[in-house]
C-alpha cells in the first residue's frame, strides 16, 4: 500500500488512492472515488461514491464531499465545509438521478463551514470565505464571503488581496507575481 489510512478509516471497494495520500481517523471513502497523489484527508471526513480528486488535495476534519463533485489539483478544503448534490432534497423523494456537479479548480480555497450548492463551479485560485454560502459559479481568483456569497475583490495564487492600479495590474506582495484584471476577469501574468 502506497498510502496510510488510519485503522478507524473505512475504504470502500473500487476506489484508487494515490501514493502518498493521508486518510485519518473515522474517515469513510465509499466505492469508486479517485484520490490522487499526496492528499490529506481530515477526521471524519466523508467522500461520497464516484468522487474525484486531483493530486495534493487538503481536506480538513468534518468535511463532506458527495457524489457529483470533482476536486482538482491543490484544493483547500477548509474544517466543516460541505458540499449539497441535490438542489430540492426530500426525504420521500429519491433524487439520485437528478444530482448536479460541480467542479472546484485548481488551487481554489474553500473556508470552515462554507456550503456550496450544487451546480455552481469554483474557478482556479478563488478564495471562498469562512461560512460563506455560495449559490453561483465563482470566477477564477475571485475572493467571496457571506450569505448568500458576494464578491469582494481577487486573490493572488498565493492568497493575498490583489489591488489593482489604474492600468488594471496588480502585484501579489508575497510572490511579486503579476496579475491583470480586464472585462472583471484576473489572468497572471
Amino acid at each position: 500500500m502506497s498510502y496510510f489510512a488510519h485503522e478507524t478509516a473505512i475504504i470502500d471497494e473500487g476506489c484508487t488512492i494515490g501514493e502518498g495520500t493521508k486518510i485519518w481517523h473515522f474517515s469513510h471513502v465509499m466505492p469508486n472515488c479517485t484520490i490522487g497523489e499526496k492528499c490529506n484527508i481530515g477526521q471524519n471526513v466523508v467522500i461520497s461514491p464516484e468522487v474525484i480528486l486531483g493530486k495534493n488535495v487538503k481536506i480538513q476534519n468534518n468535511v463532506s464531499i458527495y457524489t457529483g463533485v470533482i476536486c482538482e489539483d491543490d484544493v483547500f478544503l477548509g474544517p466543516s465545509m460541505v458540499f449539497t448534490n441535490v438542489i430540492n432534497p426530500r426525504s420521500a423523494v429519491n433524487r439520485k438521478n437528478e444530482y448536479a456537479k460541480t467542479i472546484v479548480k485548481k488551487g481554489a480555497s474553500i473556508g470552515a463551514n462554507a456550503t456550496i450548492v450544487c451546480g455552481h463551479d469554483i474557478g482556479e485560485f478563488a478564495f471562498i470565505g469562512a461560512g460563506a454560502v455560495v449559490t453561483k459559479t465563482v470566477p477564477a481568483y475571485a475572493l467571496v464571503v457571506g450569505n448568500p456569497a458576494r464578491q469582494l475583490g481577487w486573490m493572488s495564487e498565493f492568497g493575498q488581496r490583489l489591488e489593482f492600479d489604474s492600468e488594471g495590474i496588480a502585484l501579489c506582495t508575497e510572490s511579486n507575481e503579476k496579475y491583470k484584471l480586464e472585462n472583471n476577469k484576473v489572468t497572471k501574468l
